[in-house]
């Protein structure tokens, strides 16, 4: 029998995972900042072959690594023939670029990542078209005359090892993006329109509105689910839950009230992707109450808690909330946390294995005083 001549394994793209602290980080964990760019990467399922991570003092402005670390990252690329990177960190497009010619290496960063799961977990027409303008704006700012990622549809073909259209003028790729966007804008205009009317009918009805939001994965799905007996998809990955889900929950005979499941927040979203959902997010501003759900088993639940209460902040949302430390049962010594808990009151503890896990929370909600 004839020897292969070569194995489609040796094809494919040499992979680098590039992660990077840097000062500006809001995780005080440099090893949880880094487990976190691992989930989003294997979230995608990207086959990788290297891992390099190194901190920096500074980032340049031009080309984001000092020239020490950027010389450091080269010389290793060169020796493991690295053809693309994916960088933890967001990148602007002049540092993008100039990282891709100083390592000869395609360069990916942070957000293209994030937007990239949040088209494949967008699945209502509304999620799709949200993050169809998130990418195209994002797109639009990496145009560098050396081809475009535009697919035949608003939205990414698929950035990482997946082919393009080809090579496209600049100012004809500009119009078609804007073209784009313009069309998805209005697509969007007339489904928030729809949301506008399914509020007011909510509004007109005093039911309550109670919103869970939180970190990705932090289980606010799984929690809707034992509330409400629903069925939302749980998955044990980052942003598996993309679009709003609203259930409805009786924490007494006497009591009905409205909950609805938020897309979860992670530390340095895209502004594109904040910006296409603010439609989406502006609904925390007509909520009752919020539920800040924390995976307690994390240990970097506090620095998760600052990212969420820095979006609300951003978003302009100031509204009732309580703290929901989840997934207890993941604690080896719940009574250890005690008084870090004491700072954040009002909070319950609960786990959803269990069927009485939630207890705490149905009593919170069933005592609760809503404000007419």
């Amino acid at each position: 029998m004839a020897k292969k001549m070569f194995n489609a394994e040796d094809l494919r793209h040499k992979v680098l995972l590039l992660g990077v602290y840097t000062p500006q980080n809001k995780f005080k964990d440099i090893d949880a900042y880094f487990e976190e760019f691992l989930s989003l990467v294997n979230t995608l399922g990207i086959k990788f072959d290297e891992k390099l991570f190194i901190k920096l003092r500074m980032v340049d402005a031009s080309h984001f690594l000092t020239s020490g670390k950027k010389e450091e990252v080269a010389k290793f690329c060169e020796e493991h023939e690295i053809d693309e990177i994916i960088c933890s960190s967001p990148l602007t497009a002049l540092q993008e670029r100039n990282l891709s010619d100083a390592f000869n290496a395609k360069v990916f960063d942070r957000s293209r990542l994030i937007l990239e799961i949040f088209k494949n977990a967008a699945h209502s027409a509304e999620g799709k078209t949200q993050v169809d303008i998130a990418v195209l704006e994002y797109l639009k700012t990496r145009m560098t005359g050396r081809g475009t990622e535009l697919a035949q549809q608003a939205g990414m073909a698929g950035i990482f090892g997946t082919k393009g259209p080809g090579e496209t003028i600049k100012e004809t790729l500009r119009r078609t993006y804007e073209v784009k966007i313009g069309q998805a804008k209005r697509k969007l205009g007339v489904l928030e329109r729809s949301r506008e009317e399914q509020r007011k009918r909510r509004l007109l009805s005093n039911i309550p509105l109670v919103s869970l939001i939180g970190y990705t994965n932090s289980g606010k799905s799984s929690l809707l689910n034992r509330l409400a007996k629903s069925e939302v998809l749980v998955e044990d990955k980052l942003f598996a839950t993309l679009d709003t889900t609203t259930k409805v929950f009786y924490p007494s005979p006497q009591k009905k009230i409205l909950m609805s499941d938020t897309v979860g927040f992670i530390s340095e979203l895209p502004h594109h992707l904040i910006e296409a959902f603010k439609s989406t997010l502006d609904e925390l501003k007509y909520s009752d109450l919020l539920l800040i759900v924390v995976d307690l088993s994390n240990k970097i639940w506090k620095d998760q808690i600052r990212v969420v209460l820095d979006m609300l902040k951003a978003l302009d949302v100031d509204k009732p909330y309580l703290f929901v430390f989840n997934k207890i049962d993941k604690v080896e010594k719940i009574e250890d946390l005690q008084e870090e808990l004491e700072g954040f009151r009002p909070y319950v503890l609960t786990q959803t294995l269990k069927k009485e896990g939630a207890d705490s929370l149905v009593k919170f909600l069933k005592d609760y005083k809503f404000q007419k």
